[in-house]
């Protein structure tokens, strides 16, 4: 892999190999990603070369002086594996070179997994059971897992016909909750727009009329916010599914409200998280990337997992420890034989994802919602777009977000009149 070549970052050497390029991998339309971008900007800044699948030439990524080359590939995300794999691979020789791949979302991630001899031979990934990834994206799969191994989530139904739904409503605690079961059927096939809140049994059996006869749905109890605090996870896993880098932190706003991206969060030490998140990984023997999202129930004091990302969040750049490692940089090091430094969590750090914190912010202050572990004054500020080092992808973003991404934003919040619901994204 070639000699070490120090980096540093913030003044804090980092020890990484600049003979092994990164790739950016995403399927689907979603150009206005910060994650993507800051990825690119954080294994970019330790001199790695960066390499990224992005819709177009003119996405933010494509922008960054981070990026040595954007390939232009434009997918769905419903396409089938064989075409996928085969994409992958001829970047892979246009690469030319043993290459770390970083997924963005759910698609990418089972993909590499369930295709791990093909992608092995000019990739590098951590290896995991190849059925793993697709059954912690599944809502279905996910809470399975909770129960078998004592982890608290929330009470779940999966109703398989419209029939079972009326059955559920008669007997359901409303609001509820209604998410897509399968990550991949959200694209294709989608039974709600997101994480969607529904209100009243009505609201309900309006809604499920048109799931067809085979609802891809997950009927979740409501862990009200009044009640509750948004929680965070995110950390690397060797191959012997021990954390070399865990990072926690408090959600205080996300857009739409509520459920859906983390607009504003702080980091803050939870060692009852990261040990729970820590057991669980062992026990499922998960290598990799996560990225978890939780819910504190005051009423019980417990910590309930609502999503497993088996990638790197979308803010993951909120978390780095004193020696200047996040879970990408992590990755990166553990896949290319290098040491991987340990240090304390940069307790108090704020995160703010400036086109939707604005939009969060006042939808919060009428809500009502409070963050009682956030520290009152941030100790720093990362920000998802603007960088002093990197400024045209925070550019790039303006222009392409003024107009269709306010229309965007307004659409993710506005209330289904039908369920009283609010439908969420999770990228």
């Amino acid at each position: 892999m070639g000699g070490p070549v120090a980096g540093s970052v913030s003044g804090v050497p980092v020890d990484a190999d600049r003979n092994v390029p990164g790739l950016i991998v995403k399927f689907g339309d979603y150009p206005l990603h910060h994650g993507g971008v800051g990825a690119i900007r954080s294994l970019g800044r330790l001199g790695i070369p960066m390499y990224a699948i992005t819709e177009d030439r003119y996405t933010p990524a494509a922008a960054s002086r981070y990026l040595r080359r954007a390939f232009v590939w434009p997918t769905t995300g419903t396409e089938e594996p064989e075409l996928l794999v085969e994409g992958l691979l001829r970047i892979g020789a246009r690469i030319g070179r043993p290459t770390v791949l970083v997924p963005t979302d759910e698609e990418a991630a089972v993909l590499i997994a369930e295709h791990q001899e093909e992608l092995g031979e000019r990739f590098l990934f951590p290896r995991v059971d190849a059925k793993l990834p697709r059954r912690l994206a599944s809502k279905q799969g996910l809470h399975e897992l909770c129960v078998e191994h004592g982890i608290p989530s929330p009470a779940a139904a999966f109703p398989q016909s419209y029939e079972e739904i009326v059955a559920f409503a008669e007997n359901a605690r409303f609001p509820i909750v209604a998410k897509n079961r399968e990550a991949f059927v959200r694209r294709s096939q989608p039974a709600v727009n997101g994480t969607t809140r529904i209100a009243t049994r009505e609201g309900l059996l309006s809604l499920a009329r048109d799931w067809g006869d085979q609802p891809g749905v997950i009927l979740q109890e409501y862990l009200p916010r009044e009640e509750a605090e948004d929680w965070i996870v995110h950390a690397y896993f060797d191959a012997d599914s021990t954390p070399l880098a865990m990072f926690t932190g408090v959600k205080v706003r996300s857009w739409p409200p509520h459920a859906g991206m983390t607009a504003n969060a702080y980091v803050v030490d939870n060692p009852e998280l990261a040990d729970l998140a820590a057991r669980f990984i062992k026990q499922i023997g998960f290598s990799g990337v996560i990225d978890l999202d939780l819910r504190f129930d005051r009423r019980d004091g417990q910590y309930k997992l609502l999503d497993f990302n088996p990638r790197m969040g979308a803010q993951f750049r909120l978390f780095e420890n004193e020696s200047g490692i996040d879970v990408v940089r992590a990755m990166h090091l553990d896949l290319t034989g290098r040491t991987v430094p340990e240090g304390e969590q940069r307790a108090g750090h704020r995160y703010i994802v400036e086109n939707i914190d604005l939009p969060a912010l006042l939808a919060y202050r009428r809500s009502g919602y409070t963050t009682p572990h956030a520290p009152t004054r941030a100790s720093g500020t990362e920000l998802a777009w603007l960088a002093g080092d990197d400024l045209r992808p925070f550019f790039t973003m303006l222009a392409r977000f003024v107009r269709p991404g306010a229309r965007h934003l307004y659409q993710l919040w506005r209330t289904n009149r039908r369920g009283g619901s609010t439908s969420t994204t999770t990228k």
